[in-house]
């Protein structure tokens, strides 16, 4: 049987590989381990506040957790106080470093301190990222000079919040004089509400407008938010670019799809540096994961790194999450990592990639339709049979980045290229009226995007 402090340090490790930032430091990063017997956790939030919390919006994935980790048969109870009596020793730290994580990381309402662990050493550069890491050294290495403002957005978990970190970390260690904060965009609004109820705006404007350095997160959730709120953005923005300080944003879109913006200041965020990360490459992905279990003292067999890095495509949170969770997993069972271990328990991973072909296109739609692949690549002219090509040499274009016009005519009969132009061009000019095609072509891809 493990150790109580094995327990929590694995579903800890846990927790962290399958949680937000944002859902670490509001609730998740608080917690303590109370008790463990008959197959009940019992853990201890600080406050009513956190608990109740935890309790609407976490607890299913504590419990499911729990339960991959110990067993189906765990439950998990939840209290309140600060009488804990189970907390990891200072040593565990290292094995878990989620908990280096907990002690850096304040209340929501507090500005949130920087990840040491998030540098430019090991931010793993790829396709996908190389100019926002670049475009993110140059503005550490000379903050307010070098691309400013700078906005790096893209989907979750690719890495621009370890970018953040990063200049922050630089600038810190090679300019200790100049002042950084790092916060969220909710720890911002929690900050202005307050200061309104307490009536301490100027001391709200001191903490905002009186640093060198200013990084925020998550501005996309700056949209919902009041017009008074996005004042007060405004005109922070402008204390401090006028004053050359560095400001670095991130949001998952780009601010000419944020709406909700005030237009001055998505205008203001456009003449800076906009920069796009996108999913990392195979190779990326393979050096992320072995980037990773080289940090964290783990022996990752290369059939295992390929088996989840050709799964997980479009999430690096959820890649670095995997390895958390084959430790956690290896150390409850006492066995090393193999490739059996990771696909019995990591079942819930991303899905199998499978290079998609152009006559898998072709088959996919022919049975889609009832038709055999042969009519699809022939030259028949029933309507039936020319709709269905017609939307094969869209999937194709669609799909395959690297499948130009020609290419794809010689696939369907040797016939000239624009005809395959002007098929393409009908489909999309199509699924823009039609509802019942743009449906079919969306099963479609989705049909084929599950076999990658």
């Amino acid at each position: 049987m493990q150790s109580i402090d094995e327990v929590w340090s694995a579903l800890r490790d846990s927790l962290r590989g399958n949680s937000s930032d944002a859902m670490w430091s509001a609730g998740l990063s608080a917690l303590r381990l109370v008790d463990y017997h008959d197959n009940e956790l019992t853990i201890s939030a600080p406050n009513q506040i956190q608990l109740l919390r935890v309790q609407q919006r976490y607890l299913p994935l504590i419990t499911e957790q729990a339960q991959q980790l110990l067993g189906e048969s765990v439950t998990v109870s939840l209290t309140v106080g600060d009488d804990v009596v189970h907390q990891p020793d200072a040593d565990q730290s290292v094995a878990a470093p989620v908990a280096v994580v907990s002690a850096r990381t304040p209340n929501a309402d507090r500005p949130l301190r920087l990840d040491p662990r998030m540098t430019f050493e090991t931010f793993v550069v790829g396709n996908s990222n190389q100019l926002a890491r670049s475009a993110a050294f140059a503005a550490a290495e000379t903050p307010g000079r070098a691309y400013n403002p700078l906005l790096m957005y893209g989907n979750s978990g690719l890495g621009k919040t370890h970018l953040l970190h990063a200049i922050g970390n630089y600038v810190q260690e090679n300019y200790p004089y100049r002042k950084v904060l790092y916060v969220s965009t909710e720890t911002f609004l929690n900050d202005f509400i307050r200061a309104i109820q307490t009536r301490t705006q100027l001391a709200l404007h001191e903490r905002y407008r009186e640093v060198d350095v200013l990084l925020i997160d998550d501005i996309q959730f700056m949209e919902s938010r009041g017009e008074t709120f996005h004042e007060e953005i405004f005109h922070t923005y402008n204390t401090l670019h006028s004053e050359g300080k560095q400001i670095v944003l991130t949001s998952d879109r780009s601010p000419r799809d944020l709406a909700g913006l005030q237009e001055r200041f998505r205008s203001r965020l456009l003449q800076g540096l906009v920069t796009h990360i996108d999913q990392p490459d195979l190779e990326t992905r393979i050096a992320i994961l072995r980037s990773k279990s080289e940090a964290e003292g783990i022996t990752l067999p290369n059939e295992v790194t390929e088996w989840i890095a050709h799964r997980v495509r479009d999430n690096i949170r959820e890649l670095e999450g995997s390895i958390t969770m084959l430790r956690a997993f290896s150390n409850l069972h006492q066995v090393p990592i193999s490739l059996e271990l990771a696909q019995r328990h990591l079942t819930g991973l991303g899905h199998e990639h499978v290079v998609l072909k152009p006559e898998t296109i072709v088959k996919a739609v022919a049975d889609f339709y009832g038709l055999s692949t042969e009519d699809v690549l022939g030259s028949k002219r029933l309507r039936p049979l020319v709709q269905a090509r017609h939307v094969a040499m869209y999937l194709i274009r669609d799909l395959l980045d690297n499948y130009s016009y020609p290419m794809i005519a010689r696939i369907f009969d040797g016939r000239n290229h624009t005809t395959v132009i002007s098929a393409v061009e009908k489909i999309k000019e199509q699924i823009t009226v039609n509802a019942e095609l743009l449906t079919q072509i969306n099963t479609l891809t989705q049909q084929l995007q599950g076999e990658m």
